[in-house]
């Protein structure tokens, strides 16, 4: 195969319009653009959000509160997730990922409390629940804050 054997798949491209060539295909003399004024003229039209002098939505509406950019986006999951793990395993947030129990670390792991851990496992996250704590260390587990 050479590269001027290459072609699109039928019916994946269309010609363009073929604007001022004639008065008989529709989009001559003005080309669609009409008569003068500001959207005939190159450059022209108006900004996105203007509404023709009305007060525009973005600023008639109220603004309330405000974004932290410090925030720490930090994965949650809950001690009965980790029941799928073998025995005496030391997980981390990498081996959490491999086994598919969460799509991202972000920021780092937060592990809550929900449902019971019936194995004894060495937990390495940012932050535990006091109540997660708990029940890692009632299984004989061990809790590392990273």
């Amino acid at each position: 195969m050479k590269l001027c054997e290459l072609s699109p798949a039928v019916g994946s491209s269309k010609a363009p319009k073929r604007k001022g060539r004639g008065h008989a295909t529709g989009n001559g003399k003005t080309a669609g653009k009409g008569h003068k004024g500001q959207n005939a003229r190159s450059g022209g039209g108006v900004r996105p959000g203007f509404e023709g002098g009305q007060m525009p939505i973005y600023r008639r509406l109220p603004k309330r509160g405000f974004t932290n950019i410090f925030a720490k986006n930090y994965v949650e999951i809950n001690v009965e997730e980790l029941n799928r793990f073998e025995e005496n395993t030391e997980i981390t947030a990498e081996l959490l990922k491999e086994a598919g129990v969460i799509s991202k670390i972000n920021d780092g792991i937060v592990v809550l409390g929900r449902g019971e851990i019936e194995k004894s496992l060495t937990i390495k996250a940012k932050r535990f629940s006091k109540t997660a704590e708990e029940k890692i260390t009632k299984a004989g587990g061990k809790v590392q804050v990273i």
